[in-house]
This record gives structure tokens, sequence and C-alpha cells, in this order.
């Protein structure tokens, strides 16, 4: 594959050098809690550590806490490749230098991105029915990350089948993985579908992560782990070799400790792929995201607030210190020269608490397209070949797919009962499309004449954009505060609780990233909200490179 490298004005490079370095026998390391790209590349190309070393320091750092300490399960499996890929890379950038700002970088996959199985990695989605399953080939974005030279460090745990097993599952479960938990409070919810990859990128488990999102899958496992989160538009990043829900609403984005990062993995994992068709029809070419990170960029925006239904405390149940963090987010946006617009209301807001278009599309897409999936293995293991194996699977095998408290698959049984792409089907997707675009994110927007829509993160803010297949860009805004009331969200997590972080998102139209990524830059350089807590003491891994590079 021909990759495009990106260049990086002095400008952006200056924005991220350098975090809390740590000092250690004359060598500067970044501390791994917070490392930004740009810092490893500095340290790898001056040799203070090599991409070996830093394999070894994600390892140690996913060892402390994963399956000991605070058991937080975020990883599902390392990569045993992964130490004779880096130093495959660390022997390329001495003869020849790096491919591109990934070059040697270590990157979790959440764990519905296939990767060859000739590799050591499994992916299965959470679910022991595609245990040592055979995929055709790497996934799409997969593909990309080789060619800029990253390194797949192993994969993350999951909301099992991307939280589209049963209804009453919790955020952060799966057969294989267990129940992951974040970093922030002792059992918290960490949100779903992409847990593992949330919680792994919060306290340094790798460098960067990748989620996919159908619904809020992205935006609110970032919201809940103090991340910058990017759901790109639907056909901007390539859904081949994913376990799929619906091609009309999945897609594949960044997770990382900074929207810099998260512009960095955008530019290179975005771009047609001739296995994803929706994928053909966009811009032309990939933009260069890091262009879009000038902290200037609110001045002079319009940003809209949609305040009808999605700011009722009524309907979203969300705590007063979530609205009075966004209130003050909204002067700071007022500060950096936006004008605000409030309310900017979407016309057809109150539809969405009650609509059920979304959930027919998905049930259908879902099993036509898990089915594809199945069939297109090369081998698998557990005989599992259709929807329908796979629900048998699951009540054959109790001990590894249904243990108590975790035995929901309704969702499954719901999307078997479907009949295909009949005219029910039509219907519904045509009018989650009104609703969504039409009627209500375009609506707004040019109504208003605004540059984007804000709204904190949590909630039903990910569902217009989800039914409509536009992008979001979600930053840290804030934290719960001490006195919360702790609430139970699953068998073994509770949410909210004490410190638990949320985030505020910006959305617009289709194929808006590079505006919504400036936006959303400017208010996260102005705030800072990622630094002003850290994660709980047990769960913050103990190990850094210095370590690993003297130990």
């Amino acid at each position: 594959m021909k990759l495009t490298l990106i260049s990086f004005s002095l400008a952006v490079v200056a924005l991220t050098l350098p975090q809390t370095p740590l000092a250690h026998h004359g060598a500067v390391f970044p501390d791994l809690y917070e490392a930004s790209v740009l810092e490893l590349q500095q340290g790898l190309d001056g040799g203070s550590f090599s991409s070996v070393d830093l394999v070894k320091a994600y390892f140690a750092r996913i060892d402390e806490v994963n399956l000991k300490g605070p058991t937080l399960r975020a990883v599902i499996e390392t990569n045993p490749s992964a130490l004779s890929q880096a130093a495959s890379l660390d022997k390329e950038r001495s003869l020849t230098g790096k491919r591109s700002l990934l070059h040697g970088i270590p990157i979790l996959l959440k764990d519905n991105i296939a990767t060859v199985a000739t590799e050591g990695l499994n992916t299965t989605a959470g679910s022991f029915s595609l245990l040592r399953s055979i995929v055709p080939s790497d996934a799409g974005v997969v593909k990309r990350l080789r060619a800029a030279g990253a390194i797949i460090l192993g994969k993350a745990n999951l909301s099992e089948f991307a939280h589209f097993r049963g209804g009453r599952l919790p955020s952060g479960w799966s057969g294989r993985g267990g129940q992951n938990t974040g970093a922030y409070f002792p059992s918290m919810d960490p949100c779903g579908s992409s847990s593992g990859s949330g919680v792994g990128a919060s306290i340094g488990l790798a460098a960067v992560t990748l989620g996919t999102e159908t619904d809020g899958s992205i935006i609110c496992p970032s919201s809940n782990n103090n991340l910058a989160g990017i759901k790109p538009t639907v056909g901007l990043t390539s859904r081949a070799g994913v376990v799929p829900i619906s091609s009309n609403q999945d897609t594949v984005g960044p997770m990382t400790r900074s929207l810099t990062d998260a512009a960095i993995v955008l530019s290179i994992i975005a771009g047609p792929d001739p296995n994803d068709n929706f994928t053909l029809a966009q811009p032309t070419p990939v933009p260069d995201y890091t262009q879009a990170l000038v902290k200037t960029a609110l001045n002079g925006k319009r940003i809209g607030v949609p305040r009808r239904v999605f700011l009722d405390p009524e309907i979203t149940g969300l705590d007063q210190s979530v609205f009075d963090a966004f209130e003050g987010a909204l002067d700071v946006m007022r500060q950096l020269g936006a004008t605000v617009v409030d309310p900017a209301d979407l016309p057809s807001a109150e539809e969405f608490v009650t609509d059920g278009n979304e959930t027919i599309v998905l049930d259908t897409d879902f099993k036509v397209e898990l089915n594809r999936y199945y069939a297109a293995l090369i081998e698998n293991p557990s005989g599992v070949r259709s929807l329908a194996d796979l629900i048998a699977f699951n009540d054959a095998n109790p001990e590894l797919e249904e243990p108590v408290n975790f035995t929901s698959q309704d969702i499954l049984i719901e999307s078997e009962a479907t009949n295909g792409f009949d005219d029910v089907y039509f219907t519904a997707l045509a009018f989650d499309h009104d609703l969504g675009r039409t009627r209500g994110i375009d609506a707004a927007l040019q109504a208003h004449d605004l540059d984007a829509l804000v709204l904190p993160s949590p909630a039903f803010t990910t569902t217009p954009a989800a039914v409509a297949g536009y992008p979001l860009v979600t930053v840290p805004l804030g934290f719960y505060p001490a006195n919360v009331t702790i609430g139970s969200a699953g068998p073994l997590t509770v949410y909210p609780a004490p410190n638990v972080p949320f985030g505020i998102s910006f959305f617009a139209s289709a194929f808006s990233e590079f505006e919504l990524v400036g936006l959303a830059f400017a208010y996260e350089q102005a705030t800072q909200t990622r630094l002003a807590k850290r994660a709980f003491d047990e769960a913050i891994p103990k190990t850094q490179l210095s370590d690993i590079v003297h130990g």
C-alpha cells in the first residue's frame, strides 16, 4: 500500500513537547501515562529508547493492572509478534528513517478489528465463538497502520459484539475478557463498546488505541475515560475486516490522550478502500488533520446548542455537575471568540426519545452482515457460521458465554427474527436519514448558519449523528464531584461515581472532521481538562521507559 507521509508545521510540533519528562542517567524519557506520539518519536529518533523498549514497557504496564492489582481487564491479549515487529522497525528507522509519525508506535486495537492469524492474535469481538478463527486478511485500517509502520500491541476488551448481544449486559463485559472497569474510580463503568480501548489509552497501556462506533461506542468510552475521541463520518475509514453491526452506522476511529494524537492517527487510517464501498464516496484527497490543530479555531465561529431534549435533566438523567460544566464550557468558547447560538434545536429532537427505526435498521443489518462475516472466515474451530449458530453456541456453553448475571442475548434473538432487506427496513432507513440529517443536524446548522453543534458527550448526544452517519469529536469536559451519588451500572460496575470524567462533543454534517478537530482542539488547549485529575493510584502502572532501558 502506498502511504503519503504526514508533514507537520513547527507550531504543531511545539504543542506537544514536553509533557512530564522523566530524567534518568542523562536521558529524558516521557512519562508513559501521558506520552504523546510526537514525544515518543523524538525519543526514538534521538536514540534515547527503541520501539523494542516501548513494547516491553507497555507489556509490563499491562501486566501490572490488567489481571493483577485493580484487575481492569482492559486488554484481552497481547501480540506475540510485537517485539519482532518492533525490532524490524527499529532497524528500518536506523537504515532509512521512519515511514510516518506512527513508525514504531505501539497501538491497541479493539478486538473486533481483524488481524491475520499468523501474527498470533485472535479477532473475536470478545466471543468464544470466534476463538482461533482465521480471517481472510487484516482489516482495512490495520493495513494502513502497518504500512505506516505502527506496531499492533494487542487486542482491547470490549462489550461483546460491540454491545449488540444482550440489552441487560453491562458495558465492558465480554465472555473472553470478563468485566472491564475504568481507572478513575474502583469498579467504574468504562462505557462501551470500545471499553478496553478507552481504559488502555487513559492510563498509558499503549501509545494510542482504535475503537469502533455504531452509536456511542467511541464517544462514550472516550468521555468516561478522559480522552479525545473521533467518531468519523461513516465511509471515511474502512470497515472491511471489522466484525459488523451495520454498514449504515459502523465506523472506526482513534481514542487518544490528546486531539493531536487523534489527528495523527485519523490522517493515516482514513481513505478509500475497495473492500468497503462506502469509502469510495468520500471527498479526496484525505486531509492532513493535523493542519486543523489551530488554537484560534473557535474565533469567529458560530456554535449551536441543541438544548431541547438533549439538555433536559428529566430525559437525560444527567447529574447537575455535567450541566454546570457544560455552561462553563460555553463561556470558554465565547472567550475564545465564538458566537454561541443558544438554543439551536433539532426540529426532530423529541422523536429521538421514542423512535424505534434505528433498532429495525441495526437488527436487520446485523443478521445479514454477521452471517456474511462468519461465512467468509477461512476457518472457525467453534463451528459457528451464522447468527443462529451463535445463539445456539452461547446456550450450549454457559460456562463461557452465559455466566450468572451475564446471560442476556435478547438482541441476538431479536436480530435473528428479522427478514432481510424488506420494505419495513428501507422505510426505517429512510426515516433515520430524515430524522438525523434533514430534520436533525443539517436543519439546525442551516437554520442558524452554524459551523457546528455542541453538547455534553453523555446521554443521547451520539444518536442524531449515529443515524445520520455524521462525525463527532469529543474532548474532556469535567469530572463528577466527590459528593455525587454513586449509581449501579451493572453487576460489577458503578456510574456515576466521584472523579469519573465526562466529555464535550462537537458535531456537524458529513465529512466535517477537519473543522470539528480544529474547534475541539481550540477548546482542549484552552482548558487542558484531562490534566486536572488522574486515575486512582492503584490503577496507574508504575513501569516507565527508564526501567526498561536501564533496568
